[in-house]
């Protein structure tokens, strides 16, 4: 159990690193340290935490290095779980993170789940020997070297592309006005309003319920939500330009739509600020929208436009929902009647040559919905780890097996020696 919860939670970590850096800075403004931590410390943070939380489940499952891997899951453990009570408690933020966007849980499920762990972690910290050994000792370095590896390259390519598993809801396929509309038999938030009122000099607060006589007189009145109610999976996204809220126009268009997603066009990267404009003239043509989404202010986009001579459109959108449309700054998405038909970092933004530059996007393969599945990306994830894996744990099983029969086997007697061939003398 533990080994599964830390194999999926280093991954998940692992396959979006940049989401994980933005939950380490919630922690660290929560707990007043984000001045103390510039951006390059929480990004080796994140994926240094990744990277552990997997290499331990790896070195669980195959117990290697029992009684050091045993300590260190109890140690890790012992730490996160008081984090998690303060923010049980607290609640500074409301989600901690610990699965990514994959798995979201409440701060106290959190904690129980958290408390069930390290329970789990102190039995095999006390009895470390009783592991079973898949791998034998003198060959545990490569399953320590190889899983080290593969999850350090996942987040590498993670970093250098985009996340290979997008748990968020602007992946690619997703219909973005379909994930805004509200059920109709959605369980609607509830409030609860509290009167203050006074009488004779007495301060009481009364409800709806026992709301008194007009002897009484209004002093103040507080409401809190008791109940939050369904909350659709995309609630923040809104495109507005200097025409005012242009979200329904951008949702509802039959046609292609070109969205260069920049949440701070002061960090962003501009490598490729000439395949960006050639993609916006190739859309001009051709009568595609595109725009700029993005957070920045005036003075930002002006300095842009001075930079990269960019003639397409500009529009604000909340920060927290540009970074979660896309981990790229800056990054493209393209839409068609309001759904993701692709999504590119700036470094792997899609190239038109001469010969498809009088193609409309329907006979182009980046204005296809993509065929690489969720299930292919599984079965290669298992091709590159636990396939190599698995061969190696059979190959050495079977190498520890022709050793023991090797000293389990007799051996041969020796012939005795013929004392008539003895010349030596008596």
């Amino acid at each position: 159990m533990l080994a599964v919860v830390f194999i999926l939670s280093g991954f998940v970590k692992a396959v979006d690193p940049l989401g994980t850096q933005y939950k380490i800075k919630d922690y660290a403004e929560a707990l007043g340290m984000a001045d103390m931590l510039p951006d390059m410390a929480t990004l080796l943070l994140s994926v240094g935490l990744s990277a552990l939380e997997f290499c331990l489940g790896i070195f669980l499952l195959f117990a290697i290095r029992r009684r050091l891997t045993s300590r260190l899951v109890l140690l890790t453990l012992a730490v996160m779980t008081p984090l998690t009570l303060w923010l049980a408690l607290a609640n500074p933020i409301s989600d901690c993170g610990c699965f990514g966007d994959a798995v979201v849980l409440t701060n106290w499920q959190t904690l129980w789940k958290n408390v069930v762990l390290i329970a789990a972690a102190v039995v095999v910290a006390k009895w470390p020997k009783d592991m079973f050994r898949f791998v034998s000792e003198p060959n545990q370095w490569i399953v320590i070297n190889y899983s080290a590896l593969f999850i350090l390259a996942i987040s590498a390519w993670s970093l250098y592309d985009l996340p290979q598993f997008d748990f968020r809801p602007y992946h690619i396929g997703a219909d973005i006005k379909k994930g805004m509309e509200m059920p109709e038999d959605a369980e609607q938030p509830k409030f609860e309003t509290t009167f203050i009122l006074e009488k004779d000099g007495t301060q009481k607060e009364f409800t709806l319920d026992d709301y008194p006589d007009s002897t009484w007189t209004f002093v103040d009145s507080k409401t809190i939500q008791v109940s939050k109610g369904y909350v659709p999976p995309i609630h923040d996204f809104s495109i507005v330009n200097d025409e005012g809220d242009i979200t329904d126009q951008v949702l509802s268009d039959s046609s292609y739509t070109f969205l260069l997603v920049a949440p701070h066009l002061e960090q962003a990267d501009d490598s490729r600020l000439d395949l960006i404009n050639e993609l916006y003239e190739y859309s001009r043509e051709h009568g595609y929208a595109f725009y700029c989404l993005t957070a920045s202010t005036e003075t930002a986009i002006e300095t842009w436009r001075d930079i990269t001579g960019a003639e397409y459109q500009f529009c604000q959108t909340d920060e927290i929902t540009l970074k979660t449309i896309i981990r790229s700054n800056p990054g493209l998405v393209l839409l068609k009647n309001g759904t993701v038909i692709g999504k590119w970092s700036h470094n792997r933004l899609p190239v038109i040559n001469e010969e498809e530059w009088a193609k409309p996007l329907e006979q182009m393969a980046i204005g296809q919905m993509p065929s690489d599945s969720v299930p292919g990306k599984i079965l290669r994830l298992l091709l590159w780890f636990v396939l190599p894996l698995a061969l190696l744990t059979m190959a050495d099983r079977l190498w520890m097996w022709t050793k023991w029969v090797r000293r389990k086997r007799p051996e041969t007697p020796k012939a005795p020696e013929n004392p008539e061939n003895n010349n030596n003398p008596k």
